[in-house]
Order: C-alpha cells, then sequence, then structure tokens
C-alpha cells in the first residue's frame, strides 16, 4: 500500500523491468493474494478470468504483460521468432476481454513502440516496450487525479447546499483504485469530494461478481469514507425515496455520441435517476473513450458464463448453487446506457455535458 495526494492506500498492480504482479481481486476482501505474471498468457489470463479488471487496469496490466514477455523472449528466441512470438502474444492479450476499450488501445500502443523497433538490439526494444509501460501507468495515475478533481468541482457546484452537509452518492461496480492505476475514476471523484465536505456511499452489491459489496466496500472502508452496501434491486427505490445525491459509476467504453457501456445494470440505475432528477454522472480516462465508434449499439457486449449467476461467490473456494439443477442463466456482464441519460461524462481533460457528441469530440481535441 502507498498513500496517493487524494489518501487512497489500495495499489492492485506492481510492475517494473521483468516483473508483474496483480493483486487477485477474485479473492478480496477474504484475503489480499497477488498473482506474479511471468508472461503474456499470465497477464491475459488474469484479465479474462476477473482476477484483474476494471478498464483502465486492464490495459495497463496489458502494457506491462507485452514489456514482460519481450524480456522473457529476448532471452531465447532467434530474431525472426522473436517478432512472431511477441505478435501473438500481443494478440492474445487484446482477446482477452472484448468490450474495454482501453484493452485493445494498451496492446496498439506497444504493438507500435514494437513495430517502429524493428531491426534494433533486443535489449533495446526491450527497454523500449518497459518504457512505454511505464509510461501508460503514469498516465493513467495522472488522468485519476484529473478526473477526480474536475468532477469533484462539477458536481459540488451541481449539487450545491450547504459545504458541511453529507453527500450520499450511489454507484455502481467498482470503479475506484482497483480498476486503475491510480485513485479511481468514479471513486476517485469521490475521495477528491470526501477531501472537501462530509461524504457517504452507497455500494450497489453488483452481482454476480460482487465488485460493489466485495471491492468497493473494501477499498472505501480501507480509505475511511463511509460505505453501505446496497442491493441491487433496491437502487431504484433508494434513489426515488431522495436519499440519494448524486450517481457515479465508471465506464468500460464510451461511443462517439456519448452512449456508456459499463457493467449491467448501470442501465437501470441512470433510469431511475433521469425519473426522479438525481445527478447520474460517469468518470472515465480519454483512454475509454472510443471515436470510432459510433453508438452504443456499435460496442461489442461480453456474455460470460452464464453459471457465474448460478453460483454465490463463483470465484471461491466454496462456490454455492443458487438454482435447480439444470437451470440455465444469461449473463451479459455490460449493458448501454444511452447519451441522453448522462448529465455529465468527466474526463481528465474536463467535463462534457449534453449534447455529449460535441463535448467528447472537443475533449479528444484538447492537448
Amino acid at each position: 500500500m502507498k498513500n496517493s495526494p487524494l489518501g487512497t492506500r489500495v495499489v492492485p498492480i506492481s510492475a517494473g523491468p521483468g516483473r508483474l504482479r496483480l493483486l487477485d481481486q477474485r479473492r478480496l476482501p477474504r484475503e489480499e493474494t497477488w498473482i506474479d505474471c511471468a508472461s503474456a498468457a499470465d497477464a491475459a489470463e488474469a484479465i479474462r478470468s476477473l482476477a484483474v479488471r476494471g478498464a483502465p487496469l486492464i490495459g495497463v496490466a496489458a502494457a506491462w504483460g507485452l514489456a514482460v514477455e519481450a524480456r522473457r523472449l529476448a532471452a531465447g528466441t532467434g530474431l525472426a521468432g522473436f517478432d512472431a512470438a511477441w505478435e501473438d502474444a500481443a494478440a492474445l492479450l487484446a482477446a482477452a476481454r472484448p468490450t474495454a476499450v482501453n484493452l485493445a488501445a494498451a496492446v496498439e500502443r506497444m504493438r507500435s513502440v514494437f513495430q517502429a523497433s524493428r531491426g534494433g538490439a533486443r535489449p533495446a526494444r526491450v527497454a523500449l516496450l518497459e518504457a512505454e509501460a511505464e509510461l501508460v501507468e503514469a498516465e493513467d495515475r495522472a488522468a485519476c487525479e484529473a478526473m477526480a478533481r474536475h468532477g469533484a468541482v462539477w458536481l459540488g457546484q451541481r449539487l450545491g447546499g450547504d459545504p458541511e452537509s453529507t453527500l450520499t452518492l450511489l454507484t455502481h461496480c467498482n470503479a475506484g483504485a482497483l480498476a486503475t492505476a491510480g485513485v479511481g475514476t468514479a471513486l476517485g471523484v469521490v475521495r477528491a469530494l470526501a477531501a472537501l465536505r462530509p461524504v457517504k456511499v452507497f455500494a450497489d452489491e453488483t452481482r454476480p461478481f460482487w465488485q460493489g459489496a466485495r471491492l468497493t466496500a473494501w477499498e472505501l472502508h480501507q480509505d475511511g469514507i463511509g460505505v453501505t452496501i446496497l442491493p441491487d434491486v433496491a437502487a431504484a427505490s433508494l434513489i426515488a425515496s431522495g436519499r440519494v445525491s448524486a450517481a457515479i459509476v465508471g465506464a468500460d467504453r464510451i461511443a462517439a455520441n456519448g452512449d456508456v457501456a459499463n457493467k449491467v445494470g448501470t442501465y437501470g440505475v441512470a433510469l431511475a435517476c433521469r425519473a426522479h432528477g438525481v445527478p447520474f454522472l460517469v468518470a472515465a480516462p480519454r483512454t475509454t473513450l472510443d471515436p470510432a465508434c459510433p453508438s452504443g449499439s456499435e460496442i461489442p457486449i461480453e456474455w460470460r458464463d452464464g453459471t457465474e449467476v448460478l453460483l454465490l461467490d463463483p470465484s471461491g473456494d466454496n462456490p454455492l448453487s443458487v438454482a435447480p439443477a439444470g437451470v440455465p442463466a444469461l449473463y451479459p456482464a455490460f449493458d448501454v446506457t444511452p447519451a441522453a441519460l448522462v448529465d455529465a461524462i468527466v474526463t481528465e481533460a474536463g467535463v462534457s455535458v449534453p449534447p455529449h457528441a460535441e463535448g467528447l469530440a472537443r475533449l479528444l481535441a484538447l492537448p
């Protein structure tokens, strides 16, 4: 653990030349266990199995996975074989999960460095990839800090009121330090607000992987921010009751028109917020924006194994079936919230408000 200027103690990745360690998020909050990734295949499996998750973090993990792979391959493969094997590893990582654009973008960024270095000595090529992975991580950390402050300012101005009064924020899934290399996206904004005024959080449990109950609650508790776990099915009625100041979530991909793909269940939260006049805010770095994707209908949605829905604690040591034997389940892991329901999209470059097509294009054009 280490401290950030915004106060989080939670760090899910430790990486450097020839080294990639990932906090196994399947084991939280029972235990803090680390996975040592010695290859790109190890990193891809950690991403696929949800040992590491969160759109920004899987991009960072993929970048370091490819740097680790280059060092591993450079130790014993002929030059032609080295290039082909590394490209295979890049393709494997890019295919690990389909929805989060950060993963594919990080792989392409590393591929550009790798291809530009062709003809160079292996040690120099490895060093270039390691430097790029370090830059990907540093940029994500800085982006988290910037969007946290932008979001806190925007939401504070939108909500107004007594600065000593408590803001009650609802969030869905985990968009915190466990999902990034920094203080988080949605929870980064929460942390920035908590530095200015009293804040408490309702964390949707986020079935079936329980990212809210296991991860959001764990990291906010680590940082001393008040958090209460909420059944997913209670979110709409709680919003209707007037007990929620605002809802804030992260994103795995944002289309050019502002449609937002996030953990399944987000759409319902956005609908309830609009019905009852509660601000609905999305926080994501510009790496999550996909200008090549015109609308949410073009975002690929990951469908995971339906058995994950049928089990309590599917990643635990003794998962318990909650359904009759032989009854199937469907598990779309993400849904798409239309841009019209999103009051603000916060990035490290600033805030987009409707119409989001113009706002996001402006933010992407900034240096």
